[in-house]
């Protein structure tokens, strides 16, 4: 794209040449010509004034010195991430259907527009919402229901009686209503399992990473809010309550039966 078509699509202001051509997307220390980079933390200001790109985006009060093209936007981080989706082969798109070594048992319930990859397991009583894609080898268990518009990459393990609301996206391998981790010592010292016979229920636009588990109550209900954001290896223990739109950052843990605020 040249630089014109690109601050039109941002609703920018360009300062320089807008037949510029940009072929891709990079930090200020790593850019090259066709590259198209941003400003938005002041301490990298001085990186503006030796960069390699071909131009740079800035928040529309920046003032500096810069060797090629700029365009003024609001958010020069929210403009970037907007640049990289424009400059980006498009999506992968899963069309409806179901794949032929699928398992779904007979009770299940799977809606319109549904994208059921290899190698994935429905169990019985299970309810897969409308427009939801299960890339491969993803397991739902018993009775746990999937709203609608549902995200499961490969490998994803959704336990039973988990509840999933609309617009849920959920990366590989992670685990949702493991079991908690009880476990009780008799008078020998010797630990017992406390079985866990709570569920998960998260809600609407929640986005979990890789490798994260979430574990089941030991009774009632482990709760993750709407619009939730959960980064890479993080453990969600029992009975952990976390309010809406809050975000747990990679390698973090909340222990069991710990309550955490919304927009957190």
């Amino acid at each position: 794209m040249n630089l014109t078509d690109i601050a039109a699509a941002l609703g920018g202001v360009l300062e320089g040449d807008g037949e510029v051509e940009i072929t891709g997307v990079s930090s200020l220390a790593e850019s090259g010509s066709g590259d198209i980079t941003f400003l938005s933390n002041p301490r990298y200001t001085s990186a503006v004034a030796s960069t390699s790109a071909s131009a740079v985006l800035v928040n529309s009060d920046w003032t500096g010195e810069c060797p090629c093209a700029l365009i003024r936007v609001g958010s020069a981080d929210g403009a970037f991430a907007k640049v990289a989706v424009l400059l980006s082969p498009p999506p992968v798109v899963f069309e409806p259907g179901i794949h032929a070594s699928a398992v779904i048992a007979s009770d299940a319930s799977v809606g319109k527009d549904v994208y059921i990859g290899p190698n994935c397991v429905i169990e019985p009583g299970a309810v897969i919402g409308d427009g939801c894609v299960l890339v491969a080898g993803v397991y739902v268990g018993h009775e746990s229901i999937l709203g609608a518009s549902c995200t499961l990459h490969a490998a994803v393990s959704v336990r039973e009686r988990s509840r999933l609301g609309d617009r849920v996206t959920i990366h590989n391998n992670s685990v949702i209503g493991s079991d908690g981790f009880g476990y009780t010592p008799d008078a020998d010292g010797i630990y017992h399992k406390v079985e866990q016979l709570g569920n998960v229920e998260i809600g609407d636009d929640v986005e979990i990473g890789s490798n994260v588990s979430v574990d089941r109550a030991r009774f009632g209900s482990t709760l993750i809010g709407n619009g939730v954001k959960i980064d890479n290896l993080v453990q969600v223990a029992h009975n952990v309550r976390i309010g809406d739109h809050t975000v747990l950052v990679s390698q973090s843990g909340v222990a069991g039966s710990a309550h955490i605020g919304a927009h957190v």
